[in-house]
């Protein structure tokens, strides 16, 4: 590890990053909340002096990045970035540290967890900043600074390769920048068409807005406490659940459409798996919660006056088989309340997660396929063990070290969760507060089921399992190892 460089790179981010306050200093000013604004510049004051003491601190080293480096920097630059992002909550709200790191890393890992009752007593542009983090962190920051940073050279392709999730790791173009800025313009182009379509629809501008920082990022804050069931518009659930679902798709395969190359976009293997899940899964829950006996709530909070009828259950779960698989998050029912079955389903569907190489979170679609493959082919080599059984994907054969590297993601993965939910059940949470809480935080989702489902909050989790709760996030927005491999000594080692 050299650490030089390695402090020389965070202090340049920490630097970079302290920008990103001054969108919500403008909205501040917008609003005319003098003292958020001094909140704001005092939280950009600590980003550049902590940013300048580690720039000084290895301002010798040639600051190249190499792979220790760059995991070095991916993991802990975000654990960083939660940090800055925290200050508005602790210089505004009054919140514990604990409390005011959970949410800020909710927002940066687009998980959408809170620990807040109420969300409408915050200030218009504190609101504003928490979506905010879900757009920056939904691109993600990393790639947004290889766009501002473009001295990293070789470094900044092994950091684009560590910080977008899943298996899609192909580059859009041979100059790994100018891949960042094709994602870059994509992701600006979707803002901006998905905020004028909520305008339209009814919505005010900071409401809009806000609404589209969560949706591309597959996030879930909204500036509600009833989420998108505040507005009660089938028209803005539908422009919503069209966005959340190209923001699950991988974005590589956005950049196909746009140029027209329909045939790889409707024949790739994992956005017709991905299609196929969400379609199977929104009839399944629609059948099972018309089918069911006894009444559902309509919206968040609502009585059951008048009983939910056929057209209810439709939006309902299209909307939030859409919001849960694409790890996004907002709600316009209490899902909580469902059939078992529904329920279930959508617990599954949390694990999922959406396309490789998209903002969503989960296990990701294709590894899924993959981990089906697998299991079939090792099915059919028992009894037919002298027939060479190869993985394939879109006509790719899937080497030996990337099934191995599949399987051992998928042992860590399943480690982390039970490790987790045992630790959160030795606090006394309910078992499936605990286990839907480890999903929902690891899957990048959000809200869980029963204490942490859709109409509660992860205010009642203890300090401590808060704490495991946010690394959790973390790790499952770097796909487990930028942030695992910081806790093995022999990663800082000298070389």
């Amino acid at each position: 590890m050299n650490r030089l460089s390695f402090m020389k790179n965070l202090g340049l981010a920490s630097l970079a990053v302290s920008l990103m306050f001054l969108p919500s200093m403008a909205c501040a000013v917008v609003y005319w909340e003098l003292h958020m604004l001094v909140v704001f510049l005092l939280s950009a004051f600590a980003a550049l002096f902590l940013g300048g003491l580690l720039y000084l601190a290895g301002i010798k080293a040639d600051g190249r990045l190499y792979h220790r480096e760059t995991l070095a920097l991916v993991g802990v630059g975000w654990l960083l970035t939660a940090f800055y992002g925290a200050l508005p909550y602790l210089l505004s709200c009054h919140m514990s540290f604990v409390d005011a790191y959970f949410e800020s890393m909710s927002g940066f890992t687009t998980t959408g967890a809170t620990v807040l009752a109420h969300v409408e007593v915050l200030p218009k542009s504190l609101l504003f900043w928490r979506s905010f983090t879900h757009w920056l962190g939904g691109l993600g920051i990393i790639l947004l600074l290889i766009v501002v940073l473009p001295f990293l050279g070789a470094g900044g392709k092994l950091l684009y390769r560590s910080e977008i999730p899943g298996l899609d790791k192909s580059s859009l173009r041979p100059r790994i920048k100018d891949s960042a800025i094709i994602l870059l313009k994509i992701y600006l182009i979707l803002t901006v068409a998905q905020t004028i379509l909520l305008l339209v629809a009814g919505m005010n501008v900071f409401d809009a807005l806000c609404h589209t920082f969560g949706s591309l990022a597959t996030g879930g804050f909204s500036t509600h406490t009833k989420s998108i069931a505040a507005f009660n518009s089938p028209l803005i659930e539908a422009i919503i659940t069209i966005f959340m679902m190209i923001a699950g798709t991988s974005f590589s395969l956005l950049f196909c459409l746009g140029k027209g190359d329909y045939k790889k976009v409707l024949g790739n293997v994992e956005f017709r798996f991905y299609v196929f899940i969400i379609a199977v899964s929104s009839l399944l829950i629609f059948i099972n919660l018309h089918t069911a006996d006894g009444p559902l709530p309509n919206l968040i909070g609502a009585s059951a006056e008048p009983p939910p009828d056929i057209w209810d259950h439709m939006r309902a779960s299209i909307f939030q088989t859409v919001s849960v698989m694409t790890t996004t998050g907002f709600a316009t029912v209490d899902f909580n309340m469902w059939p078992e079955f529904s329920r279930a389903l959508l617990v599954i569907l949390m694990f999922i997660g959406g396309c490789s190489g998209s903002t969503g979170g989960g296990i990701k679609v294709v590894r899924i396929f993959l981990l089906f493959n697998l299991a079939y082919k090792h099915f059919i080599h028992t009894f037919n063990p002298k027939n060479i059984h190869i993985v394939r994907v879109d006509n790719l054969v899937l080497p030996k070290e990337h099934v191995n590297a599949l399987l051992t993601y998928f042992a860590i993965y399943v480690l982390s969760v039970a490790a987790s939910t045992l630790y959160l059940a030795w606090l006394n949470m309910p078992l499936v507060t605990s286990f839907t809480a480890v999903a929902a935080c690891l899957n990048n989702v959000g809200p869980g089921l029963e204490l942490v489902g859709a109409t509660g909050h992860y205010g009642l989790v203890p300090a401590s399992g808060k704490l495991l709760l946010s690394f959790l996030m973390a790790m499952g927005r770097l796909e487990l190892y930028a942030i695992c491999v910081l806790f093995i000594p022999s990663f800082w080692k000298r070389y």
